[in-house]
């Protein structure tokens, strides 16, 4: 067997086998590499610890606010199973290809956006396929599409901290995550949930959107508080991190999804989050 030479000074005389366990050895990276004919600035990830909370909702919002602010914005929707981004921006043809690779479809608002739906015969058709597949799809859609040139592209998670968030924080060069919660018993565990992962992970936590903060009357305008008091504040303080916006349950902003416009959207309630982003 070969001597280990690794000293304190270096590891100009190691050899393969020698510097096998090596602390000094540097781990492998996982990265995917972008699209060739690709630049993307920021990668900025959307997640939950569960369902249900409005990511895609989040996700949305923040494209459309960095959209009407003058950056070029894309969506990669890594909801492999769920994806609800294409219905969101009115988008239902199918994706094409063009030399430089798979071509993500534009929103009215120029918004890129490249989910499996525009990718499937039928948009109603299930996707019933296991992890690594799922995972190996979400990697494509970084590798495989012409993105061109985007200033911040935002990656809509599935819920939890499974096969394919794990693929993003692993294979892409992800600056930051924003939390959503909403303002329920469960949230701290939830928030929690996906705090930790980012930080086992070395991903850089930007901040927590609250969904569902209130309802306000349409009548008197009186804030009603649907699933309680929320103690997002505290939470975010023991973490040590920001609240970046509370938004209500709003019926108007439902209607603009479901009619395919919600680039059409002025969300005021995540000003703060639109700071943060412009400042990285």
């Amino acid at each position: 067997m070969a001597e280990n030479t690794c000293g304190e000074s270096g590891c100009s005389g190691c050899t393969a086998d020698s510097c096998e366990g090596c602390s000094s050895k540097q781990p492998e990276s996982f990265l995917e590499q972008l699209n060739e004919y690709s630049n993307v600035k920021k990668v900025i990830g959307v997640v939950s610890g569960k369902g249900g909370v409005g990511k895609s909702f989040v996700t949305a919002s923040l494209a459309s606010a960095m959209a009407k602010k003058g950056y070029s914005v894309g969506i990669l929707d890594a909801d492999i199973t769920g994806p609800s981004i294409p219905k969101m921006y009115g988008i239902h043809e199918k994706a094409s290809a063009c030399e430089w690779g798979l071509l993500p479809s534009q929103a009215a608002d120029g918004t890129k956006i490249m989910s499996i739906n525009l990718l499937l015969e039928d948009e109603e058709q299930p996707v019933i396929w296991r992890g690594p597949v799922i995972a190996g799809v979400v990697k494509q859609f970084w590798s495989d599409v012409y993105w061109g040139d985007i200033d911040y592209l935002f990656v809509d998670m599935p819920p939890g901290t499974g096969d394919v968030p794990l693929t993003v924080f692993q294979s892409l060069p992800v600056d930051g995550i924003v939390i959503v919660s909403s303002p329920q018993d469960l949230v701290q565990m939830i928030v929690k949930k996906a705090y930790n992962m980012a930080e086992m992970m070395n991903v850089p936590v930007l901040g927590i959107v609250e969904n569902y903060s209130f309802l306000k009357c349409p009548d008197c305008g009186k804030e009603i508080k649907l699933f309680g008091e929320s103690n997002i504040d505290e939470i975010a303080a023991g973490l040590g991190v920001e609240v970046l916006g509370k938004m209500p349950l709003d019926p108007a902003y439902a209607a603009l999804a479901d009619d395919g416009i919600f680039y059409k959207a002025d969300n005021i309630y995540i000003d703060k989050a639109i700071e943060k982003l412009t400042s990285l």
